[in-house]
């Protein structure tokens, strides 16, 4: 069963999307919701079906007392890495929140201070605390709209269904019609025994 974090004073939710995945964006939601916030279906994105993450992003959104989602693009994740750029699209994400921030929980283990606000990293958070759950639905819906239309610019590497993370049809894709504009250059591609021709 999720719960709130603090019972005392709102907190911020904020995890990421699309960390692993080859192309693409790594997207990040915060978001902060009213204090008596419950709903049954959610839970950590992950452990939701597609369907079940598409009915609750607008009763989130509905709800929320404020949200926030960024996307940082495969060029920024190049230069600054995948860490970097996470924490990065969690603090833009969190910029666009216009309530009085008070705490922030963050899914996982790495953080940067954002401001002065206190945060705390929490593993598997998303499974735990309602507004980290809440976040990673916003993420992953959010992330997986923008790779549907990316996939209708180029549908042979069938984003649409991969989300950019590397199944085996992608990488197969990437061995034959090599990368796009949309690739991450910096993450290994394809497995070490499969060169690529650039």
């Amino acid at each position: 069963m999720l719960k709130s974090f603090h019972h005392t004073f709102d907190e911020v939710g904020t995890d990421e999307a699309g960390r692993g995945c080859l192309a693409g964006p790594v997207t990040a939601a915060a978001i902060i919701l009213p204090k008596h916030f419950k709903n049954n279906l959610l839970n950590d994105s992950k452990q939701l079906s597609e369907t079940k993450r598409d009915i609750l992003r607008p009763i989130i959104e509905e709800d929320a007392l404020c949200y926030g989602v960024a996307h940082i693009f495969p060029e920024e994740i190049d230069k600054i890495n995948i860490l970097n750029a996470s924490i990065l699209a969690m603090h833009k994400a969190i910029d666009q929140l216009n309530e009085n921030l008070k705490f922030i929980i963050v899914d996982g283990n790495r953080f940067k201070p954002y401001k002065n606000v206190p945060f705390e990293c929490i593993i598997k958070g998303d499974g735990k605390y309602m507004s980290i759950a809440a976040a990673s639905v916003l993420a992953k819906t959010y992330r997986d709209e923008y790779m549907a239309h990316l996939h209708d610019e180029f549908p042979m590497y069938n984003w649409k269904k991969n989300k950019g993370y590397p199944t085996k049809e992608h990488r197969e894709a990437i061995r034959t019609y090599g990368l796009t504009k949309y690739h991450r250059k910096s993450f290994r591609q394809l497995p070490e025994q499969l060169t690529l021709k650039l």
